[in-house]
């Protein structure tokens, strides 16, 4: 149903977008609105992971510099049959991670130091567990496409703004206040439904997180720990575009599933997760080797390059 849920969403994003370039320009100015739009998304589709991982000053690590949270990601995509993506440390005091890439064999996932610091690793694993479902599931890609749609729509309502239109169909039925109606309704339509598409993967990642790593329940505890920090993400707060990609919204605490949040209710997630393990029995099933009952953060300081 979420598969379904975000190929209308992603329709409805396109059709939004050739819409704002015909009513701007009719079909010629469609036609260029699909040409942007195709050029923005070979960007995004070839160099965006780069960029992002840039933007935070994120650290590459390898099972020499980060032994742990190597192993035991190395140890999920076995579980997941994936490969091993990029791992990245972010030295950032607000626990959160992210994942990027345009396919599973060109991913990589980051973390912060706020999270290996202060999240237990079972609640570590459940974290990288969610990363590597989006991985699998190609959301990282789903993303960005509708983060560039978005942008570029909002970049033609502008436009349209401070050119007008001379085509006739503008001239016959848009006029100056279907220009006005479109550079408020336009941008505004297409961050609805990206941060739609956003809230639909996120449930699905949880799901088949708890499925990789084999108890809900770590997830749930680490989504509850995450959402309850009050640390503020100073390169997040510069970069809002961003903050579809983190586990949690790392720029505001949002407590209702609606059409402007970014992420689902973390309590609505967490409770999916509980729901999940009373349907296993026992907390989840018997799946990822058990680790460590000790804090993750004691060893993440002794053997990780942020301590």
């Amino acid at each position: 149903m979420n598969y379904m849920k975000t190929a209308i969403l992603l329709a409805g994003m396109t059709a939004l977008f050739m819409g704002v370039g015909f009513l701007i320009g009719g079909r010629t100015g469609m036609l260029i609105a699909l040409a942007i739009a195709a050029a923005m998304n070979f960007w995004s589709y070839w160099g965006s992971d780069k960029a992002v991982l840039n933007m935070y000053g994120a650290q590459e690590v390898d099972q020499n510099s980060a032994p742990d949270l190597y192993q035991m990601t190395w140890e999920m995509t076995q579980r997941a049959g994936m490969p091993m993506p990029r791992l990245f440390i972010i030295h950032e005091d607000q626990p959160n991670a992210f994942a990027t890439g345009r396919n599973p064999e060109n991913a990589a996932v980051a973390v912060n130091t706020g999270l290996l610091n202060s999240l237990s690793r079972e609640e570590v694993a459940g974290v990288i567990a969610h990363e590597l479902a989006h991985i699998k599931n190609r959301d990282t890609l789903i993303m960005t496409v509708t983060a560039t749609l978005a942008g570029a729509v909002s970049m033609l309502a502008n436009f349209a703004a401070f050119s007008g239109s001379s085509s006739t169909e503008n001239r016959n039925g848009f006029g100056i206040i279907g220009t006005i109606a479109m550079m408020i309704l336009a941008p505004l339509a297409a961050s609805i439904v990206q941060m739609a598409i956003s809230r639909s993967r996120e449930y699905e990642a949880d799901k088949m997180g708890a499925e990789i790593c084999g108890n809900p329940i770590w997830l749930a505890s680490a989504l509850a720990k995450i959402a309850g920090s009050h640390t503020v993400n100073g390169t997040a707060e510069h970069n809002p575009q961003t903050a579809h990609m983190f586990i949690i919204n790392p720029l505001s605490g949002e407590r209702m599933d609606n059409l402007f949040s970014t992420h689902p209710d973390t309590g609505n997630r967490i409770a999916a997760l509980q729901q999940l393990a009373q349907a296993w029995g026992t907390g989840g099933h018997v799946g990822y080797a058990q680790p460590e009952a000790a804090p993750w953060g004691s060893r993440a300081r002794r053997n990780g390059p942020w301590g």
